[in-house]
């Protein structure tokens, strides 16, 4: 089973309806006469002859619900007016105003704190890549005094979470002095309610920052995420703390990308008037409602181009397949919105249009003689290759071939050099792990949980898809650099091993409804005879929880790779992360996503 998690079952039959006001095509009813008619009549491949009719798992995927012809038809966004342009201009240079003002302050403790507090606003408004020279001199600043300024709880964890993701060596060890000898962590009794809890939920983002062996983030999380959920019961608190507590609570740092955090904290905060009328909050959340609809006009513009690519593509005619191109690309621009990246936007959506494709035929319709077929032809890379495949298989085949090449072309643009052998590379193993999953599903077997997450941590899909997008960014990544984000490098591992065991965890009910043996659930009751369902996700939270740590570290460690480059292929993988949120958003794209798809890239913010 592959990163995008397949839904295996009939076919549904449901027709085609007009897409409602939220953009998205409704779904039958499972208690539809046509879904029972499907659950009847398995169907069965329009590339084979009606005497040559083999078995096929088919997944019961809705349809595409973003038409390309609503897509093409978004009217002209009014932000790409110049004007606003200008008038953004005018706040970037007021702002960075505000740095020189606010490092200029007379208590070196309140200015600290300021200046935190403004990269943090900054940062989560989203506006934070006008900033760049400015924030790296305000935590120079801050860093150079961090051992004498940490009064408070809501300084010393909001200065730590900030400075460590920076790559500043800071330790937790300074919010010891906050946390008594029961686990509990304090706040200053002169504080009001609503300061205590802000002082927690700073202290709630860093928990998630932890690396091995920090214990006490690991008391942290588990004491501010109680404080936090009690908090949402409590009266007099202003309702935009309450959703902010609500909305860090539903997306941990590996899930809220960034795009989507600025959207809701421009939201929240737009509705607090007492925080939005003070004079520098009123300039900060100006620009970012400008920017982001700025941003969003451009995307419109992308998305366009990129639905035309997938309808042309013929990819629409692969029927058993998941169309999830525009949720992708949502995908892409919730994690990279910077104007200057479209290519990797891109190829970051192609890429995972193509991992989906791939998905599909070797998870559920192709047959293993089939597949093994495409993997052969897919190893030649040649066109001429393919005439033994299905129909199907041809189309899945040429637009990975005409995919892989046009974005390796773009790819050379910025690292000089021909890439299409890393990418190759890639696709190979991934498609190895799948042709080995397909093996193992055909003949029941199930495999070790060591074997599965072996396989899996390269079937998720995470390289393939990951090292196509990043190549097209800033960083030059020659061979030396490379190896140290990509396959076998300890950082691609624990990205990889991430997304397979979160899916699994997400996913696994309905993969033992369907009987697949694919699963790190499974597996782990193969090894532990007796063992209960909550008994391996119990075993593989507490593994995922350390694995995570280690991920923080070879994150944030320095080791000589471009920053940008380092960046988005841990983004990436949240990216994917942010599907498997509550459950198998890949296969199903619930209200959620849909949500956030309309506001990501549909509907502008409201000035």
């Amino acid at each position: 089973m592959a990163l995008i998690s397949s839904f295996h079952s009939s076919l549904s039959l449901c027709p085609k309806s007009q897409p409602t006001q939220s953009h998205a095509v409704q779904l039958c009813s499972k208690a539809s006469p046509l879904m029972h008619r499907a659950k009847l009549n398995p169907i069965v491949s329009q590339a084979l002859t009606k005497t040559e009719l083999p078995l096929r798992r088919i997944g019961n995927h809705h349809p595409n619900l973003w038409g390309d012809d609503f897509i093409q038809s978004l009217p002209k966004h009014p932000f790409e007016d110049p004007s606003y342009a200008e008038r953004c201009g005018r706040l970037i240079s007021e702002i960075k105003d505000m740095f020189s003002a606010t490092a200029a302050a007379e208590s070196r403790e309140n200015n600290v704190f300021q200046l935190l507090a403004l990269v943090d606003n900054i940062e989560r408004l989203g506006i934070d890549r006008h900033f760049q020279k400015e924030i790296k001199e305000a935590l120079d600043f801050v860093y150079r005094y961090w051992g004498e300024c940490h009064g408070d709880l809501n300084t010393t964890a909001l200065g730590f979470r900030i400075l460590r993701l920076h790559r500043y060596p800071v330790s937790p060890g300074m919010l010891g002095p906050f946390k008594t000898a029961n686990g509990q962590f304090f706040c200053s009794t002169a504080q009001s309610d609503e300061e205590k809890i802000k002082g927690i939920l700073n202290l709630y983002r860093a928990s998630y920052i932890a690396f091995p062996g920090e214990k006490i983030l690991d008391d942290a999380k588990e004491f501010s995420t109680t404080y936090l959920n009690q908090a949402l019961q409590m009266t007099g608190i202003s309702s935009s703390l309450l959703q902010e507590i609500s909305v860090n609570l539903k997306y941990d740092w590996y899930t809220f990308l960034p795009r989507l955090e600025a959207r809701k904290y421009i939201e929240i905060y737009g509705e607090n008037n007492s925080w939005a009328r003070m004079a520098d909050n009123e300039k900060l959340l100006s620009l970012a409602k400008m920017d982001f609809n700025m941003l969003q006009s451009l995307h419109q513009q992308e998305l366009k181009v990129f639905s035309r690519w997938w309808r042309e593509s013929g990819l629409p005619k692969v029927g058993f397949a998941r169309h999830r191109h525009v949720e992708f690309f949502f995908m892409a621009c919730a994690i990279c919105e910077d104007e200057k990246y479209s290519s990797f936007r891109s190829s970051l959506a192609k890429s995972c249009v193509l991992a989906t494709y791939l998905d599909d035929t070797y998870d559920t319709y192709g047959t293993v003689d089939e597949l093994k077929l495409l993997t052969e032809a897919i190893k030649k890379w040649d066109p001429m290759s393919i005439e033994q495949l299905p129909e199907y298989m041809k189309i899945v085949y040429m637009v990975l071939y005409n995919g892989i090449n046009d974005m390796d072309q773009e790819a050379e643009k910025i690292q000089g050099r021909d890439t299409l052998p890393n990418s190759k590379d890639a696709w190979e193993t991934y498609i190895d792990a799948m042709m080995q999953e397909a093996e193992w599903n055909a003949t029941k077997h199930i495999p070790t949980l060591a074997e599965h997450i072996e396989n899996g941590t390269i079937s998720s899909g995470k390289r393939a898809t990951t090292l196509q997008a990043i190549l097209t960014a800033d960083g030059i990544l020659p061979e030396s650099i490379l190896q140290k984000v990509d396959y076998p490098s300890r950082f691609d591992n624990l990205l990889g091993f991430s997304l397979r065991v979160r899916g699994d965890i997400k996913s696994f009910k309905g993969e033992v409804d369907r009987g697949e043996t694919n699963s790190s659930i499974v597996c782990y009751r193969r090894d532990n005879p007796g063992s209960t369902e909550e008994d391996a996700l119990h075993y593989l939270q507490n593994l995922l929880d350390e694995r995570h740590k280690e991920l923080n570290w070879e994150f944030l460690k320095i080791d000589g790779v471009p920053t940008c480059s380092k960046d988005y292929a841990y983004d990436i993988a949240r990216g994917y992360l942010h599907f498997y949120n509550e459950r198998d958003g890949f296969s199903f794209a619930y209200q959620d996503i849909r949500d956030h798809v309309n506001q990501i890239l549909i509907d502008p913010i409201t000035m």
